[in-house]
């Protein structure tokens, strides 16, 4: 038999779950408060406690009312708070499998797939997604599964989600074999499109993912070096930080190639920036150059500079970049292409014998004097010389390590 105390303590929580049942939008809401202000941080024991051990019977009802108004509720946010404290609950895994038996990852999912729902409401929807791919593979395996070949990101427009998204990524990308090249797939995808804070988070994961996944698939090749053309300066420097952790991989010629075909791609396919000075073609060109010269200061790994400038003169950058000096439209890119190639001058002597050739002594001499500014003195006819140019170093010389100071 029942003390009277249990039986007291039951028929609280029947009073409590017919309040509930009978209560209006409104004052459901006002039960939402007060039961997170009450329980959050509560384990399993102690909710069990506090509802007679019929806690599961209050997380029924959250649920069947999340199934039923989550497209358009009032308190969405309220709602998957409240569900949340079970799922973060201490020795609550009944709980999360509750919640997985009425379809929640699938509801969770579809939150984010709905733009008019609130930011707080997707970001709510994110931390429990988190929860459940924190609880183990099986469940990282499970959101995987549901979520097909749409990504995180895409759904995420505001900075204060990204944090908690890239908490989730980063717990979807690791233990998890069966969908880890899925999700670093999603990563790459999202990149032309997403918005910027999603590409700066992007570019970040990729390159946390990478001893995960192992080599990288070719299929990054485009959107790494897309990244590098973008107006934000802050999405530009996530690109060369990726970058430096591919030179080590079997992606790097490729790599190497396209940044080398950047420097003389076709104006008109570039991307249209508004602002030179600060982040237009100039930018677009100082990155590139960074990225070809690593023997500067904020380039490559200094410990492969010789190796990689030495690929880098094999794809004919030095002929790039004295198509990009040639470019009097955009003093910036003429800046950056200059310095780019006094290095390569500094670093091999066959290079110097090249470029002094292509540019007759007078104009040589000024380009050593002052890399930083000779080409603002060229005239038309020696800028459409350089952007002409047909300078190509054999090969076999390419090789020869410079004995340079």
């Amino acid at each position: 038999t029942t003390s009277v105390k249990e039986q007291e303590a039951i028929r609280k929580l029947m009073v409590f779950l017919q309040e509930w049942d009978s209560a209006h939008k409104v004052a459901r809401s006002h039960i939402l408060d007060n039961f997170i202000k009450s329980n959050d941080g509560k384990t399993e024991p102690e909710l069990e406690l506090e509802f007679s051990q019929g806690a599961s019977l209050f997380l029924a009802r959250l649920t069947a009312w999340l199934r039923m108004t989550y497209t358009h509720s009032t308190c969405l946010d309220k709602l998957l708070k409240s569900i949340g404290i079970f799922l973060s609950a201490a020795s609550g895994r009944r709980y999360l499998i509750e919640f997985l038996e009425i379809g929640g990852v699938l509801i969770l999912l579809e939150i984010l797939g709905l733009n008019h729902l609130k930011e707080e409401d997707k970001k709510e929807s994110v931390k429990l997604l988190q929860l459940l791919a924190d609880a183990g593979r099986k469940y990282k395996e499970l959101i995987c599964e549901s979520y097909g070949r749409r990504h995180f990101l895409a759904t995420s427009t505001s900075a204060e989600a990204q944090d908690d998204v890239r908490v989730l990524l980063d717990s979807l990308g690791r233990g998890n074999p069966k969908y880890q090249n899925q999700v670093y797939k999603g990563l790459l995808a999202v990149l032309p499109c997403a918005p910027p804070e999603a590409q700066q988070l992007a570019l970040q994961m990729l390159g946390a993912m990478q001893d995960v996944v192992g080599e990288a698939p070719s299929l990054l090749v485009e959107p790494v070096l897309g990244a590098l053309c973008s107006v934000h300066l802050e999405v530009q420097y996530k690109a060369i930080q990726l970058l430096k952790a591919l030179m080590a991989q079997e992606a790097r010629p490729a790599l190497l190639k396209g940044l080398v075909a950047l420097l003389t791609a076709p104006r008109k396919k570039a991307v249209s920036f508004c602002d030179e000075t600060a982040t237009g073609k100039g930018a677009d060109l100082r990155v590139r150059s960074r990225l070809c010269l690593p023997g500067q200061p904020g380039g490559i790994l200094a410990k492969e500079s010789a190796e990689v400038a030495e690929e880098l003169i094999q794809l004919k950058v030095v002929h790039g970049l004295m198509v990009a000096l040639g470019n009097l439209d955009h003093v910036a890119s003429q800046r950056h292409a200059s310095i780019s190639l006094e290095y390569f001058v500094h670093m091999f002597p066959f290079v110097e014998e090249c470029i002094k050739k292509a540019l007759g002594h007078t104009l040589f001499q000024r380009f050593m004097d002052s890399p930083e500014t000779w080409y603002t003195k060229m005239d038309p006819v020696q800028a459409e010389e350089l952007a002409s140019n047909t300078v190509d170093i054999p090969r076999d010389m390419a090789r020869t390590r410079s004995t340079k100071g």
